[in-house]
């Protein structure tokens, strides 16, 4: 049987409010403990003072009955006459004379409560239960002990004056209580609605995108944690939206790239096949292009593979790159020559040692090569320069017409990432000869960037790092 599991709201909800009547509950009981022993402590304290108050008034009926406590003993209408406040001898006597007359109110409790104990602590009058913890007050005759008051504690409330006031100061403290836990509970219900309305907005735009909507967007305005997470995930969304074009855009690409040289590997084989086209060293010449088109597309490929993987393999060793920039090249001049390209070189005069790996600077100085003689018009120039800037040397790759708009600057070295759309044109490529040069850069932790060139066209710049004179000696040959 599926059970229905409480969301984070409901949990936020139940735990707020938890909280809120457990301190509730903790405060009303520790207010009520509070007062009933502040409450007590009170009437005792009185109770005490009255006491205090008749101790002379006690002493002085001791001595005017021969200082013996027999006038009184076991008589406690007598001893309750004696706690009536009285100033002087004459309205003692009169007290004692006239046992008919009206007591002063005791809301404390004390004349009931309080015992006449004599000097041996024996019993004389008074309430009969004196407990050893009961607190007592001497009764002294020119510094000699006579006798002892004692008075019982009170420990719970009895009077029901006292007991309608205690019960009244409860239910105060229990609807105070219960009203404090009803605005808890509204709150705690306010909170959660409003705190986690954001985050389900998140949650449920979370779900279309993984549904494959990548269109999804969270329109959130704060600029808490929240909104922090709904920019993020905005920024995600985006990323997302952008791959999946990107994946679709390579699917259509790659499969373009890998099926006109299949086609026409196809097309010329089944002519030689058929002897429509006879077997001579031009027609073998057109099926070797045809496999090294495919081969450099899946090399391609692979080498994007291995630098998403962080394994693409490069040994760094001292090397001179001016004499690989010469070494690429010359193996491109022929191919300059023939799209109409003037080639200008221009080298720094001081010695261009890096830390890098030879075969891969080579591939990175052939893509930009590539690009070049693809993407210039003929009868353009490309100008290819290198440098020394302080503690780094800088290789430049600047051509002629046509030049690149600014806003795909950014997205040059993004993989099959190409300016012009059309798969039909004869210049264009697969979309990875930068993104592997960026990858090269990289691996060898220099830097590529692309702007606009001073002869109207692109310019490539790359640093990497200059190595002193004395390492390169220490490396050896490259």
């Amino acid at each position: 049987m599926l059970r229905l599991k409480p969301g984070i709201t409901a949990k936020l909800f139940l735990a707020v409010l938890a909280t809120a009547v457990f301190v509730v509950m903790a405060m009303t009981l520790a207010a009520q403990w509070s007062f009933s022993r502040g409450f007590l402590g009170y009437i005792n304290e009185l109770a005490g003072e009255r006491l205090e108050a008749a101790r002379p008034r006690i002493v002085q009926a001791y001595l005017a009955h021969g200082a013996s406590w027999d006038f009184v003993r076991n008589d406690r209408p007598r001893w309750f006459r004696l706690f009536r406040p009285a100033v002087g001898a004459d309205e003692l006597q009169s007290s004692l004379a006239n046992p008919g007359a009206r007591q002063p109110s005791d809301l404390t409790g004390a004349l009931l409560r309080a015992t006449l104990l004599d000097a041996e602590m024996q019993f004389v009058v008074g309430h009969p239960d004196v407990r050893p913890q009961s607190p007592r007050w001497p009764l002294q005759v020119n510094g000699t002990t006579v006798g002892w008051v004692a008075i019982a504690p009170f420990e719970t409330v009895s009077a029901a004056g006292d007991v309608r006031f205690a019960q009244s100061q409860f239910r105060a403290s229990w609807t105070m209580g219960a009203v404090s836990v009803l605005l808890a509970a509204l709150i705690a219900l306010w909170a959660a609605r409003a705190l986690l309305r954001p985050v389900r907005q998140v949650a449920e735009a979370t779900h279309r995108l993984a549904a494959g909507d990548y269109a999804t967007r969270v329109d959130m305005a704060s600029h808490d944690e929240v909104g922090q997470l709904a920019r993020d995930f905005n920024r995600l969304a985006v990323a997302l939206e952008r791959n999946e074009q990107m994946r679709r855009d390579f699917m259509a690409d790659i499969s373009h790239e890998l099926r006109t040289p299949l086609g026409v590997l196809n097309g010329e084989l089944e002519a030689l096949e058929d002897g429509v086209r006879p077997m001579t060293r031009q027609s073998l010449h057109s099926l070797q292009a045809e496999v090294a088109t495919l081969n450099k597309l899946v090399c391609d490929l692979y080498d994007l593979s291995l630098a998403d993987a962080g394994a693409m393999t490069h040994r760094p060793v001292p090397v001179d790159l001016a004499g690989v920039l010469q070494a690429s090249l010359a193996s491109f001049r022929s191919r300059l020559a023939e799209a109409g390209i003037a080639l200008e070189l221009r080298l720094d005069a001081r010695a261009l040692v890096v830390a890098a790996d030879a075969r891969r600077l080579g591939q990175l100085f052939g893509n930009l090569l590539e690009n070049a003689v693809r993407y210039t018009d003929a009868g353009g120039t490309l100008r290819v320069a290198a440098r020394c800037e302080g503690s780094a040397v800088v290789v430049e790759f600047c051509d002629s017409a046509p030049g690149v708009a600014p806003e795909h600057l950014p997205r040059l070295f993004d993989r099959f990432y190409r300016v012009e759309a059309s798969r039909n044109r004869a210049s264009g490529g697969a979309g990875l000869g930068l993104a592997i040069s960026r990858r090269i850069v990289e691996a060898h932790h220099g830097e590529i960037s692309a702007h606009a060139s001073v002869l109207g066209g692109l310019c490539i710049a790359m640093r990497f790092a200059l190595l002193a004179a004395d390492a390169s000696q220490q490396g050896g040959p490259a």
